[in-house]
C-alpha cells in the first residue's frame, strides 16, 4: 500500500501524531467555517437582522436533518480505521464500498423528509412571522444538497480512517473561495438573500465532494480496489449502522436539544434570535481546534484499538486534554474583552451587538468542559462504545431542557438564561463523558477481535 497517501498511527509519538493530523483538519474546519461565516456576513450586513435571523432559526433543524448522514460517516470512518489498525486490507476496501451505499440511501431518505416537513416544523417551533418565509426556503436549500454534504463528508472520513486528513483540507480550501464567489454572486449580483447563501454552500460542498473521490480513485489503492469488489455484505453495513446509528441518535438528540433551545430564544423576539445566531456562528469557529482534535483522536484510537495497543489510546487521550486546557484559557481573553467587536463582524445593530458581546463572556467559561466532550466522545467513539452516544445525547436533552425553561423564567436572569443554559449544559455532558471514559468499559468495545 502506498505510504504516502495512507498513514498509521499505531507507531511513533502520539503527541506528534495527534498534532499533525489536528492541524490539516483544523485549516479544513476553520475554513469551511469560514464560508458558512460568509453566508452569515453577507446576509446579516448587505440583506438585514431579520434575514441573519431566518438563517440562524434554520440552524438546529439543519443539524437534525443532517445528524443521519454525518452518524454514518462516523461509524463508516470507525470501521474502516479499525481494519486499516488490523492491516485487514480486504475488509478496508469491502467497508468503503459498503459503508458509501448506506450513505447514499440514508442520505437519499433524510433528503425527502427534511424538505417536506420545512415548513411545518418551523411553525411548531414558533418561528417569528417576520422570518418564517426567508427561513423555509434557507432550510429546504440546504436540505436539497444533504447528499452533497454527505458525499463529502463520507469520503473525507475514509481518508482519515486511512490517517490522511490533509487531503479534505485542499477540497475545502477550493471550495470555500468558490462558495464566497458564489455568495457574492447570488446575494449581491442576484439579490437571491438567503435562496443565495444556502445555494453557494451545497454547490461549493458538491465540488468538494466530487473533488476528493477523484482524488482517491486515483491516489489511494484502496479505492481503485474497492471498484472490484462491489458486492452488497450485510455484516459490514451491519458494523458501520450498529455504529453510526447510536451516533447518529446522539447527534439528533443534540439537535432536538437544541431546537427546544432555539423555541425558548424565538419567544425574546427576532434581536435575540440575531444575537444568538451570531455568537453560534463564533461559537462554531471556536469549537473547531475541539472537533479538529476529536477528529484525529477518533482515528488514531480506532487503529490502535483494531492494533492492540490499549496504552496508546490512554496516553492519546492524557495528551488531548493538554492540548484543549491550553485552547480554552486563550479563548477566554477574547470572550471576555472582545465580544462585541467580534459580534460587530456580523450585524451593525447596537442591541444585537450589545446581547451577543454580553452571551459571548458567559459561555467562554464553559470552554473547557466543551473541549472534554470532545476529547473523552472521541475516544469512546474510536473504541466503538455505542452506548455511550446514547448517553451523551440524552445528556444534551436534560441540559438544555433542564436549564433552559427554569433560568429563563427567573427575573434577575432572563433571556441570558439563554447563553447560561448553553455552558451549564457543556458542563454536565462533559462530566459524564470523563466518567464514562474513566469507567474503562470502552475498552472491551472494538470491533475487531
Amino acid at each position: 500500500m502506498n505510504k504516502k497517501v495512507v498513514y498509521s498511527m499505531t507507531e511513533g509519538n502520539p503527541a506528534k501524531l495527534l498534532l499533525m493530523f489536528t492541524l490539516p483538519m483544523l485549516i479544513g474546519n476553520l475554513f469551511q467555517q469560514f464560508y458558512n461565516m460568509v453566508d452569515s456576513i453577507i446576509v446579516g450586513r448587505f440583506v438585514s437582522a431579520n434575514a441573519l435571523a431566518a438563517v440562524g432559526a434554520t440552524g438546529s433543524l439543519n443539524f437534525l436533518f443532517f445528524s443521519m448522514s454525518f452518524g454514518i460517516s462516523a461509524g463508516v470512518g470507525v470501521v474502516i480505521s479499525q481494519y486499516f489498525g488490523a492491516q485487514n486490507d480486504d475488509m478496508v476496501e469491502r467497508s468503503i464500498v459498503n459503508g458509501l451505499y448506506l450513505l447514499a440511501i440514508v442520505s437519499a431518505i433524510m433528503t425527502v423528509i427534511s424538505v417536506g416537513l420545512a415548513r411545518a416544523v418551523l411553525v411548531l417551533l414558533n418561528t417569528p412571522e417576520s422570518i418564517l418565509e426567508d427561513a423555509v426556503t434557507y432550510m429546504r436549500v440546504s436540505c436539497a444538497g444533504i447528499l452533497a454534504v454527505a458525499a463529502y463528508n463520507g469520503i473525507a472520513a475514509i481518508l482519515r480512517a486511512l490517517g490522511d486528513s490533509k487531503t479534505p483540507l485542499y477540497f475545502m480550501v477550493v471550495s470555500c473561495f468558490i462558495n464566497i464567489g458564489l455568495d457574492l454572486l447570488f446575494i449581491l449580483g442576484f439579490q437571491w438573500s438567503v435562496m443565495g447563501a444556502a445555494l453557494a454552500t451545497v454547490i461549493a460542498q458538491l465540488i468538494a465532494a466530487i473533488g476528493s473521490f477523484i482524488y482517491a480513485y486515483i491516489k489511494i489503492p484502496y479505492f481503485k480496489n474497492a471498484l472490484y469488489k462491489l458486492e452488497l455484505k450485510i455484516m459490514i453495513i451491519e458494523k458501520c449502522f450498529t455504529l453510526g446509528l447510536p451516533i447518529a441518535i446522539q447527534n439528533s438528540l443534540i439537535a432536538f436539544s437544541c431546537i427546544f433551545l432555539q423555541r425558548v430564544v424565538n419567544g425574546f423576539g427576532e434581536s435575540v434570535v440575531a444575537a444568538n445566531t451570531a455568537l453560534g456562528r463564533i461559537e462554531q469557529l471556536v469549537q473547531q481546534p475541539y472537533s479538529s482534535l476529536g477528529a484525529a483522536i477518533t482515528a488514531y484510537t480506532g487503529q490502535n484499538i483494531g492494533a492492540g495497543k490499549l496504552d496508546r489510546v490512554k496516553k492519546g487521550y492524557r495528551i488531548g486534554v493538554i492540548f484543549v486546557l491550553i485552547f480554552s484559557l486563550i479563548m477566554l481573553i477574547p470572550g471576555q474583552f472582545f465580544g462585541k467587536q467580534i459580534v460587530g463582524v456580523f450585524v451593525q445593530d447596537a442591541e444585537v451587538i450589545a446581547i451577543g458581546a454580553r452571551g459571548f463572556a458567559i459561555t467562554s467559561w464553559f470552554y473547557f468542559m466543551l473541549g472534554m466532550i470532545y476529547v473523552a466522545r472521541s475516544v469512546l467513539n474510536g473504541a466503538g462504545d455505542a452506548v455511550y452516544s446514547m448517553i451523551n445525547g440524552l445528556m444534551e436533552i436534560a441540559g438544555r431542557i433542564g436549564f433552559a425553561v427554569p433560568l429563563t423564567k427567573i427575573p434577575m436572569i432572563g433571556m441570558w438564561g439563554i447563553f447560561y443554559t448553553t455552558g451549564l449544559t457543556w458542563a454536565l455532558v462533559g462530566i459524564v463523558s470523563i466518567a464514562r471514559y474513566k469507567q474503562g468499559k470502552w475498552i472491551h468495545k472494538g470491533l475487531i477481535k
